[in-house]
C-alpha cells in the first residue's frame, strides 16, 4: 500500500525572529506545489507563537521539539502537552537522540513521554537508533527493539497507530556521515518487519522516517527505498531552498 509521505524540519536551538521569518516566508513560496506530503516544522519552544502565525500554507504544521511527561506542576522550565495544544502543534518528537545523549532520558523516560503525547492529543514522533560503537559491535538491532519495545510495554502495540517512527543513526547527526539509502532500508524494513510480526495492519500503514545528514543532493536516493516513508530534517531544514527541495524529493 502507499503511505503519505512526511517531511520534518528539526530547527533545534537556532532561529530568530528575523531568521524565522524568512525561512517560513520563503517555504510558503516554495511548496505552493506540493501536495502529496505532511511537512512539519519544529521550532524552539519560544518561536512557536511566531511559527503559527506565518504557517499559511496548509501543507506546513507545526511540531514541538520536545515535552514533559507531566501536565502541569513545580516542573521549572518544563512544557506539557496541553501548552503545545494551545500553539496548535500537531506533532511533537519523542525521544531525540540528543535528548537521550545529552539530557540522560531513558527509554522509559521517553515512554513516559510519548505516552504523555498521546494523551494529550499530540502525536509523538518516536525517534530511534544506534550510536557509532553500537553499531561496529552488531547492536544497532538490540538497540532499536529495545527502544522500541519500552514505548510498547507502556501503550502497547495499539498505542502506535497514527504515530511516525524516525530512524536516525546517532552517529550520521551533525557528523556529516549519511547512511546509505541501503542501511537506512535495512533498518527502516527491520523496524517494519517486527511490527509485522504481531499487526500487520498496523506495519504496513505506519510511516517510518530517516533521520541523519539528509541534503537534496542525498534525499532523493534515501527516500526512493521501499520502507523509508521520509525523512526527519536538521541542519538543511534551515535553509528554505535547500528543505524544500527535500520535500520536493
Amino acid at each position: 500500500m502507499t503511505r503519505q509521505r512526511w517531511v520534518g524540519g528539526n530547527w533545534k536551538m537556532n532561529g530568530s525572529l528575523e531568521a524565522n521569518k524568512a525561512l517560513l516566508e520563503g517555504l510558503n513560496a516554495a511548496l505552493t506545489d506540493v501536495s502529496d506530503v505532511e511537512i512539519v516544522v519544529f521550532p524552539s519552544f519560544v518561536y512557536l507563537a511566531q511559527a503559527q502565525d506565518l504557517l499559511t500554507d496548509k501543507k506546513m504544521v507545526l511540531g514541538a521539539q520536545t515535552l514533559s511527561e507531566h501536565e502541569k506542576g513545580a516542573f521549572t522550565g518544563e512544557i506539557s502537552g496541553p501548552m503545545l495544544n494551545d500553539f496548535g502543534c500537531r506533532y511533537v518528537l519523542v525521544g531525540h537522540s540528543e535528548r537521550r545523549q545529552l539530557f540522560g532520558e531513558s527509554n522509559e523516560k521517553v515512554a513516559q513521554k510519548f505516552e504523555a503525547a498521546r494523551k494529550y492529543g499530540l502525536i509523538p514522533v518516536l525517534c530511534v537508533g544506534e550510536t557509532q560503537e553500537e553499531r561496529e559491535a552488531n547492536r544497532t538491532q538490540a538497540v532499536v527493539l529495545a527502544q522500541l519495545k519500552a514505548v510498547v510495554d507502556r501503550v502497547t502495540l495499539a498505542g502506535l497507530k497514527g504515530a511516525v517512527i524516525a530512524y536516525e543513526p546517532v552517529w550520521a547527526i551533525g557528523t556529516g556521515l549519511t547512511a546509505t539509502p541501503e542501511q537506512a532500508q535495512e533498518v527502516h524494513a527491520f523496524i517494519r518487519n517486527h511490527i509485522a510480526e504481531y499487526d500487520k495492519a498496523l506495519a504496513e500503514t505506519i510511516q517510518i522516517v530517516y533521520g541523519g545528514s539528509v541534503k537534496p543532493d542525498n534525499a532523493a536516493e534515501i527516500f526512493a527505498k521501499p520502507d523509508v516513508d521520509g525523512g526527519l530534517i536538521g541542519g538543511a531544514s534551515l535553509k528554505a531552498e535547500d528543505f524544500s527541495v527535500i520535500c520536493k524529493s
